[in-house]
């Protein structure tokens, strides 16, 4: 069988989502022109769109249409990347570069910053609420509501939101394992399990495939995060644009802090051959999402 080109999809799929991004999140001219262009300077910093791909993808998985998922996708690229700029402020984790870029606190200030990631955010659920925006118009009001829903699932308290606050708690006091599972799975797992399911029901997905794919994104979620754990241990500067080691600098419990990187390195494999399971009975479409899963045992940013 021809190995999938995984590169080449993530860049076409990278492209698609940037050139949506743009018509959806313009840039303004008007008196409003400052936080908007600094709203654009995160999102267009050069992210790896993982989670409108993942959208996309398992839309297709159950014989929808990229379009069908698009604004959806967009939406969740949105509220990620104003996750990214609450989280390097200074009341949050203190970063000064991101995407190998200075983060947008830095070059904007932070109230403008703040004000970025609260329009990303207030942006993306509008992405996916106008009835006249992109495929929108083709949704049934009820199936619009259950996105909107599984957004503020994902994204609020029970979900990432939540993860953070357990995150910024844990710089402090001590942390068991079972606590920081937790906390991974909402942190980071949340919005692409949210990915997984949004993008199953624009595509048309009944319960139990739909079960498949959101315990395929959990999965995926905590691998995600235990490899990102550990790139902060042993990554490359350069390839990460941002300098390894804060997590040990900030006290962060992480997998490597509580298990070592050996038995870190054998839950990441764990969880990506369990999500990977979760596709068994998906047939060829689904090569994209087993591909991009097993990609993560080998990433270097």
């Amino acid at each position: 069988m021809e190995s999938f080109d995984l590169e080449g999809y993530l860049a076409e799929r990278r492209e698609r989502v940037d050139r949506a991004l743009d018509v959806f999140f313009p840039a303004s001219s008007g008196l409003e022109k400052t936080v908007v262009e600094a709203a654009r300077y995160s999102l267009f910093a050069g992210g790896k769109r993982l989670r409108p791909i993942l959208c996309l993808a398992a839309a297709e998985v159950m014989g929808g249409t990229a379009d069908d998922a698009m604004p959806a996708a967009c939406a969740l690229e949105m509220i990620h990347t104003y996750s990214l700029i609450h989280d390097d402020l200074p009341a949050m984790d203190n970063d000064d570069f991101r995407r190998g870029k200075p983060t947008n606190h830095k070059v904007y200030g932070e109230a403008v910053a703040i004000l970025a990631g609260d329009t990303l955010l207030t942006e993306g659920f509008g992405l996916v609420a106008d009835p006249n925006l992109g495929n929108n118009g083709n949704l049934p009001p009820e199936k619009r509501l259950q996105v909107i829903h599984i957004l503020v699932k994902a994204a609020g308290y029970r979900g990432m939101i939540g993860g953070q606050v357990i995150d910024l708690e844990g710089e402090t006091r001590e942390m068991d394992f079972p606590t920081v599972k937790y906390m991974h799975i909402r942190k980071t797992g949340a919005l692409i399990s949210a990915s997984l399911e949004i993008g199953g029901l624009l595509g048309g997905c009944e319960a139990t495939d739909l079960q498949r794919l959101v315990r395929y994104g959990k999965h995926l979620g905590l691998a995600f995060q235990i490899t990102d754990d550990l790139l902060d241990v042993e990554g490359d500067a350069v390839l990460m644009g941002k300098t390894p080691g804060s997590d040990v600098a900030r006290n962060k419990k992480t997998y490597p802090a509580l298990l070592g990187i050996t038995l870190s390195r054998e839950a990441a494999k764990e969880h990506v051959n369990q999500a990977v399971e979760a596709l068994r009975t998906f047939d060829r479409r689904a090569e994209p999402l087993r591909a991009i899963a097993r990609y993560l045992l080998e990433r270097k940013s």
